[in-house]
């Protein structure tokens, strides 16, 4: 049975990683969370111990160790701007740890992470699970049967509306989040180098504490992007009653994503089991693509922009 710990378990995505760790037959023995608002850890891990200060929680890991139940994976669902402390947490302790994207943020904390994992024999891996999704898998399949040569037309819209709250929260400070573009759209940017190949060309359009836009290259994919948290720039064909949209067409095609893309985080652990997962060097590219998002000049007349540009400017 595998044993783990959890870093963030009163966190909007800690029950995906709660419902992964049961379905892959292991067992949580400790949690922490500044905030205490955890009761679903009960429809899971009710014996699991939890722990409001990081001493105790770092105390208690240390004495599961010493006393011959070590942790073997340490499931982190901080804020981003912790995740590299706690990964660190976790290899020192012994244990590999299973971390929410985006893994940092900024690209040379990758490189003292990978010196940590050099110095403890232990892994880092990354949930990035747009990768194990059945329609990426085709896309991804299929750009690869195709001509090696062609480049395709892809837009990627995605609008998921937030209140005021998300500003006042870690969320809405860059140096915190890392801004929109990593906060919401790094697994979009991983996928399309996962499908297309490695990126060759990045344009930042717009950038906003509440929507970012741009032009992507790749090496056989020409992007439009767009994303936002501002539920008046949903495009108008949205349903009233529907407060997100995700578009990602490729040659005027849509790929439906949707169903299915909350189960893959327990599909992501079982990876991770078998002996695959994420590491460092696959996460690298998409780290440094939005890095460079966050700091690049505006150069709105250079490449094509996304169609639902236009609204977020005019607002």
């Amino acid at each position: 049975m595998t044993n783990y710990a959890l870093i963030g378990a009163a966190g909007y995505i800690a029950p995906r990683h709660l419902k992964a760790m049961k379905e892959t037959g292991g067992t949580l023995h400790a949690a922490y969370d500044i905030n205490d608002s955890v009761g679903i850890m009960d429809s899971h891990f009710p014996d699991a111990a939890f722990f409001t200060e990081f001493e105790q929680f770092d105390a208690h890991v240390h004495d599961l160790r010493t006393h011959g139940t070590g942790i073997d994976y340490v499931g982190i669902c901080s804020p981003n701007y912790l995740h590299k402390s706690h990964m660190g947490f976790a290899l020192r302790a012994g244990a590999d740890a299973i971390c929410e994207k985006p893994l940092v943020l900024d690209p040379s904390d990758i490189d003292h992470l990978a010196a940590l994992e050099k110095e403890t024999g232990k892994r880092i891996h990354s949930i990035l699970q747009l990768r194990l999704h059945h329609s990426i898998i085709a896309l991804k399949e299929k750009i690869a049967a195709g001509p090696k040569d062609k480049i395709y037309d892809v837009d990627l819209g995605y609008f998921t509306s937030r209140g005021s709250w998300y500003h006042a929260s870690w969320k809405g400070f860059d140096q915190k989040s890392g801004g929109i573009a990593t906060n919401i759209g790094v697994h979009f940017y991983d996928m399309l180098s996962f499908v297309f190949g490695p990126m060759k060309e990045n344009i930042v359009h717009h950038r906003g504490t509440d929507a970012a836009a741009g032009y992507l290259e790749f090496a056989q994919a020409r992007v439009r992007w767009v994303l936002s948290i501002n539920r008046d720039h949903l495009p108008a064909h949205t349903p009233a009653d529907q407060s997100t949209h995700r578009s990602i067409t490729v040659e005027g095609e849509e790929i439906e994503f949707s169903g299915g893309f909350t189960d893959l985080h327990t599909a992501s652990y079982q990876n991770v089991l078998d002996g695959g997962g994420y590491g460092l060097d696959v996460v690298r590219p998409s780290i440094e693509l939005v890095s460079h998002i966050r700091t690049a000049a505006i150069e709105p007349n250079r490449g094509e922009q996304h169609p639902d540009i236009k609204k977020i400017i005019a607002g």
